[in-house]
């Protein structure tokens, strides 16, 4: 097959990597011009995935165009936030054969929408059949070194999803179907933000009681919150839920767990944000899902409480004692 991969960070790469060893075309776009040239000269994303040869198969550009034209396949693995302004450049290509799959874990800011819904929008001719996502506990980190790794592919038509996972499958990367596209969706962006506030718990050194606390909390608030969009609730129970929040909130390689690290040591976001080359999907994520839980209704006080100490300056020690100290209640989602 054909297959793009826009957005040459660690993960683009690595599922670069992967579709290339299945057997597939594979062309990887990279938005900075100078930087396409490092990879097309070294085959090595020193900054994003150092140590991991890109095979020479792999076709890297910088033409937007080139990488959108004829694919069978298009991955979206773009910051939530940049995914649009892309898509608007290629929205005019004719995509009436192509299948795109989003990796990108966020909800855009403005407009409150997932990856799924931006599409959809932006390429109106799109069928709920031809958009999917990849969601799960998967560091690029980790996946590029053939660590064994489980991720869901979903979509709005099994078919499709079930197509995603035949295609992108290896022996060391294995990934189930779903019909829960939004679920899927809700989970992995919203994970993130919880990784914060776990982040805030580990750098404030409050323990381990008190993350196991918002981790298991945090997978209810999810729920709530998706359940309200539709979403299925042992979705929550699975990769996309669960099982990504568990890796994000302990892994070391896990952006957002370090801005949260960082801010329960009382650095501010600003100079946090300042020194990091990878962008942390949770930040902005946390706004759209405090300004919608905000909108609809849904309590969300974990994500509250992030949003506070990201974008109110909030103390976190005082956040989470605030967290302790809510009304009582009888343990539900």
């Amino acid at each position: 097959m054909q297959i793009s991969v826009l957005g040459a960070g660690g993960w683009g790469t690595t599922l670069s990597i992967i579709l290339n060893s299945n057997g597939h075309n594979v062309t990887l776009w990279e938005f900075k011009e100078n930087y396409c040239k490092v990879l097309n000269e070294t085959r090595v994303n020193s900054i994003y995935l150092p140590g991991i040869k890109i095979p020479d198969e792999i076709t890297i550009t910088h033409s937007l165009t080139d990488a959108s034209t004829e694919k069978d396949i298009i991955v979206i693995a773009i910051p939530t936030q940049f995914i649009r302004s892309v898509l608007d450049q290629i929205k005019s290509i004719d995509f009436s054969r192509t299948l795109f799959v989003s990796v990108a874990k966020g909800i855009e800011k403005e407009t409150l929408y997932t990856v799924s819904q931006i599409i959809q929008q932006e390429i109106p001719s799109l069928s709920g059949s031809q958009i999917a996502v990849i969601s799960g506990p998967s560091h690029a980190e980790e996946v590029s070194r053939k660590i064994p790794t489980a991720v869901v592919a979903a979509s709005s038509d099994i078919n499709s999803a079930k197509r995603v996972q035949e295609i992108f499958s290896a022996d060391y990367f294995r990934i189930y179907s779903s019909d829960d596209i939004i679920g899927a969706e809700l989970g992995g962006a919203i994970k993130n933000i919880i990784a914060i506030g776990a982040g805030i718990i580990d750098g404030a050194k409050l323990g381990d009681n008190t993350k196991a606390a918002i981790m298991t909390r945090g997978v209810a608030e999810i729920s709530r919150f998706g359940a309200y969009f539709g979403a299925k609730p042992e979705t929550f129970a699975g990769l996309s839920g669960m099982g990504d929040m568990i890796v994000t909130c302990m892994s070391s390689h896990s952006r957002n767990r370090f801005v949260g690290v960082e801010l329960g040591k009382g650095r501010k976001l600003k100079n946090i944000l300042a020194g990091m080359e990878m962008i942390a999907e949770g930040v902005e994520t946390c706004r759209s899902v405090y300004t919608l839980s905000k909108k609809i209704g849904i309590e969300t006080p974990i994500c509250e409480a992030v949003y506070k100490i990201l974008f109110e300056d909030k103390d976190p020690i005082e956040a989470t004692f605030e967290l302790m100290t809510r009304d009582k209640k009888q343990e539900s989602l």
